[in-house]
């Protein structure tokens, strides 16, 4: 048994303690003043989504990236008034961005089917992006090695050739 509240579940603790309840009803403006400002932080619990969209109305494959979310009327900044914009320091981090803001947009598109299977339109921007993953994987497992422990064709293995990433200048 643990020693929280002496074993007590809070409600139990509660009733068992009355003196030890907060007096929230002297302060009853405290009070709706907290509650008011708590609903003003929770607005990011507010679904706008209306259920209806096509691929017209979604955001770009890397603003949908940097929002975490491809569809406008479910993105709520919530307090940031601006996201933060991912900036690779060379091309190697370049590639990868491209590679995750491609696997981002097909898999947010993959949540919506899950719910909408046969959307048409959103099925075809779903393969296209999945499409533009899989370049965006060639070019840097082209240029910088396998991303993925998958990624091997063959022998011997590519994933353990030197020079490793911290070796590169």
């Amino acid at each position: 048994m643990n020693n929280y509240m002496n074993g007590m579940f809070p409600n139990e603790f509660m009733m068992a303690y009355p003196e030890a309840m907060p007096k929230m009803d002297q302060d009853a403006e405290l009070s709706k003043k907290l509650s008011k400002q708590a609903g003003d932080n929770m607005n990011f619990n507010k679904c706008g989504f209306d259920g209806k969209t096509s691929p017209n109305e979604l955001y770009d494959v890397y603003n949908g990236f940097i929002r975490g979310n491809m569809f406008p009327n479910l993105y709520n900044k919530y307090k940031l008034s601006r996201p933060y914009d991912v900036k690779g320091m060379n091309e190697q981090a370049e590639l990868l961005t491209k590679l995750d803001a491609y696997a981002f947009a097909a898999h947010d598109i993959n949540l919506y089917l899950d719910t909408h299977p046969n959307d048409r339109a959103m099925i075809d921007l779903y393969n296209q992006f999945s499409a533009d993953a899989w370049t965006a994987k060639n070019d840097y497992e082209s240029k910088y090695g396998p991303i993925l422990v998958n990624s091997n064709e063959g022998y011997p293995w590519t994933w353990n050739k030197s020079p490793w990433p911290w070796e590169n200048k």
